[in-house]
């Protein structure tokens, strides 16, 4: 995996690059002051881990993520836990407190490997055609058909499929399932949900309107992703 360190504090940085240089598998590309002196490295596609100090001037670590369109896999970094529940509703994998011990970096690291690399295998293994997917409802394995599915929402540690049958919460990420769904028919439009392309019926500055007129909000940081895949004409 390719990371990348992003902390204002020289010390830190130093410390991590030290971790980093002990664990196989990982190799540090680049090291960052700020989120928007990394912006040129990330938007290669060449990043494929990124260790984040929360703490920093002019933007801080999180509202720096909630910027990023795509994201790799995120380790927070910070001498404080009172952001561990914000940062976890942005899927990060990890959350390491300072000063990091090696054992811990370690188990951080395996945790992204393990994402990095299902991640990998579900993109390479889902077909673009795919007409339908399974999902678990009262111990029964149900069939939804891709077309009748409106929007899905992360609601805390879940997340609920809308169809038009029925609704299915599932314990599971947003940013899992959206692993696992075809790029061509999907798009993550807000940190908080996914709609289904052929349902979106118009788009209004920051609300989608899909065509049952449920409004879903468009986050500025995935509008243009989504105009992309609707194949939009200015």
């Amino acid at each position: 995996m390719n990371a990348i360190i992003i902390d204002d504090d020289e010390s830190s940085s130093e410390v991590l690059s030290q971790l980093i240089r002990q664990v196989d598998k990982i190799k540090l590309i680049g090291t960052f002051r700020s989120g928007t002196d990394a912006l040129t490295i990330l938007n290669t596609g060449e990043v494929n881990l990124v260790f984040l100090d929360v703490e920093m001037p002019e933007m801080n670590g999180l509202e720096f993520l909630s910027s990023l369109e795509t994201r790799p896999e995120i380790i927070v970094t910070t001498s404080h836990k009172k952001y561990a529940v914000e940062a976890f509703d942005y899927d990060v994998i990890d959350y390491l407190i300072k000063p990091i011990t090696l054992p811990r970096f370690v188990k951080a690291v395996i945790r992204a490997q393990k994402s990095f690399e299902k991640a990998l295998a579900i993109a390479i293994s889902v077909p673009k055609n795919i007409q339908y997917f399974f999902v678990k409802s009262d111990f029964t394995m149900k069939k939804v058909l891709v077309q009748d599915t409106l929007w899905i929402e992360s609601i805390g540690d879940y997340v609920k499929i809308h169809t038009l049958a029925k609704d299915y919460l599932l314990h599971i990420t947003l940013k899992s399932i959206e692993n696992k769904l075809p790029a061509n028919k999907f798009a993550r439009v807000h940190r908080s949900y996914i709609v289904q392309l052929d349902n979106v019926k118009n788009i209004q500055e920051a609300t989608i309107f899909l065509m049952n007129d449920e409004r879903i909000p468009l986050g500025p940081n995935y509008k243009e992703g989504l105009t992309q895949k609707l194949n939009f004409i200015s």
